[in-house]
Parts: structure tokens; C-alpha cells; sequence
């Protein structure tokens, strides 16, 4: 994410300038975390598949009234998944719980392809998790720790002033609901939705997942029951996980999306190399 065009080369034949986007820690840091994302949302869903349902307060069993459950039941003798958000049941025969492996269908919240490992295996699971979750956490406190001391943070995810205005944020929701992507040297900065996007990801979103799941730790509980209290009970905690790890994925889906039509090519080459081209001449 660090752009720093402190060099540039022409290319003659694209008539395109060649700049430095993004720092060596920042794209190593960025295959990392994907990394972790993948183990971590697939090794998330085995633990969550262990007990399939979402609820609110201290208490969460079979009897309490769930916000969220996904499971199976029986309805006119034939077994049928189902998503029940709120009491609202929604079937999902096929993927959500009542998933087909090999030609037989299996209840279970999410379907084996999506969790780590494939067979239900909690213990395994939660290892899985807690290992890459630490490997997550350290990996976001060098990312941090580059970005304040190479002024990254300041120099290219702080919005300035007219940016944050209503008509200038309006122009770029539009121009993103029309496809138009800043091109040439406006290329060279990020614009104000991603500035806000990514500081709202990295300042609010990880930081409340990285808690809830602490909170959700019995060794943590014993060392800081403090967690408990502030979210208001290991159920909630559990809730306002799952329902991080659902945003950031939303994000994921969206920055991909971005990725993609706004120039897969050139995104994935700065990515990888720290070298993003910019037509020679636009703005």
C-alpha cells in the first residue's frame, strides 16, 4: 500500500512511466496476510461449524434463542439446510447446512471444501486458527511499525482536508458507480474511498477482531476478564468475531473486485514487484 514514486522509468513503447507503488515490507506484508486470511476464515468456519449458532450476552446452548443458526432439520420427511437469521429461516439445501460431498448430502454449517482441515476435527481447527492468528498479528504490528517510521500512514492514507468534503467525496462515488478509475498522475495517489476504506480496515475492523477473538481464548478470560465485561460476554465476543471476519471477507471481495477493473495486470505487477505503470502525459 506504500506509494513512494521516488523514481521513474519511461517506456517507450507503452509511453507509460514506470513508478515505485509500494515498498518491499508492504508487499511482503500483504502476501502474508493473505496467507493468514485464507488459514484463518477456513480453519474459522471448522471451529464454527462446531457449534453452528451466533448469540448475544453470557449464555449460549442448544435451548437459547440464537441471532444466527445454520443447520439442518427435517421438513416433510426429507432432511432440508437452512439459514435461520432472527427466527427467519431461509433453505440453503446444497451449500449451507446440508452440504453435498460425493454424491451424499452431509449436514454441516459450511461445506467441507471451506474448512480446514476438510473433516470435522475441532481441536485441529483451533490450532490451525491460533497459530495463524498470531502469525496475523505479527505480521500487522511490522506492517504498523514500517508505515509510522517510513511516514506511509501520513504521506499516502491520510485524507487531507478538501478531500473529506461532501462534494468531492460524492464525485468519487460516482465515478467508482461508473467505473472511472483516476488515471495518469492522479494514478499516483490513493483516492479518498480507499484512503478511508483502509484506515477504517486497519484502525477499526482488525483491531475489534483481534479482541473479540482474545476474549474468546479461556486463557486469556483467566488473565484479563476484563475482555468479558467490556463486550458484554463470551457469546457476544463470538457474535462480533464472526461478524468482522464477515466484513473483512466483504472487504477482500470488494478490493479484489477493484483490483481487477481498474487494471488486474498492473495492480498484481506492483504488488509483486513495486513497479505500477502510468500513462505518460494524463491526468
Amino acid at each position: 500500500m506504500n506509494q513512494e514514486p521516488s523514481h521513474a522509468r519511461t517506456s517507450s513503447r507503452s509511453q507509460s512511466i514506470f513508478i515505485r507503488r509500494h515498498s518491499a515490507v508492504t508487499r511482503l506484508t500483504h502476501w502474508v496476510n493473505l496467507l493468514c486470511l485464507v488459514v484463518l476464515l477456513s480453519s474459522g468456519l471448522q471451529i464454527f461449524n462446531a457449534y453452528p449458532r451466533l448469540h448475544w450476552g453470557q449464555y449460549g446452548a442448544d435451548a437459547d434463542p440464537a441471532l444466527l443458526e445454520i443447520g439442518a432439520h427435517d421438513r416433510n420427511g426429507a432432511a432440508q439446510g437452512f439459514v435461520s437469521v432472527g427466527g427467519v429461516l431461509v433453505p440453503t439445501t446444497g451449500f449451507l447446512g446440508l452440504s453435498t460431498t460425493g454424491g451424499e448430502s452431509m449436514p454441516r454449517a459450511f461445506p467441507a471444501w471451506l474448512t480446514l482441515p476438510s473433516y470435522q476435527d475441532l481441536a485441529a481447527g483451533r490450532r490451525w486458527h491460533f497459530f495463524f492468528a498470531w502469525v496475523f498479528v505479527i505480521n500487522g504490528l511490522v506492517y504498523l511499525g514500517h508505515g509510522f517510521a517510513s511516514g506511509h500512514f501520513r504521506r499516502d492514507l491520510a485524507p487531507g482536508r478538501r478531500q473529506l468534503t461532501g462534494s468531492h467525496l460524492w464525485r468519487e462515488l460516482i465515478d467508482h458507480a461508473r467505473l472511472r478509475f483516476p488515471s495518469g498522475d492522479a494514478a499516483r495517489q490513493y483516492n479518498t474511498l480507499q484512503k478511508l476504506t483502509y484506515l477504517g480496515v486497519i484502525a477499526g475492523l482488525l483491531p475489534l477482531m483481534a479482541l473479540t477473538g482474545l476474549t474468546l481464548s479461556p486463557g486469556m478470560n483467566a488473565a484479563f476478564p476484563v475482555f468479558l465485561d467490556f463486550f458484554g460476554g463470551r457469546q457476544s465476543a463470538r457474535t462480533l468475531h464472526f461478524v468482522c471476519a464477515s466484513l473483512l471477507v466483504l472487504f477482500v471481495i470488494v478490493h479484489v473486485a477493484m483490483v481487477i477493473l481498474s487494471g488486474a495486470w498492473n495492480n498484481l505487477r506492483a504488488m509483486v514487484t513495486g513497479r505500477y505503470a502510468i500513462a505518460q502525459g494524463r491526468s
